[in-house]
């Protein structure tokens, strides 16, 4: 999820280089949102990890 948010800040950088402002504008509010979510997903897991009690796998 967090490769699409950066997919998306690319996208907003490469359409701002060229001045299409309404684009890159989309495309930096895409990102955003997809990171901010992924951090809620992220939180959310680590809670749940923790509340079961497993040891974390690396």
């Amino acid at each position: 999820m967090l490769g699409w948010a950066v997919t998306f800040l690319i996208i907003a950088l490469v359409a701002a280089l060229f001045g299409f402002g309404g684009i890159a504008g989309t495309a930096v509010e895409i990102a955003k949102l997809i990171f901010f979510v992924a951090i809620v997903l992220f939180a959310i897991s680590a809670v749940i990890g923790l509340m079961r009690g497993r040891a974390p796998r690396i």
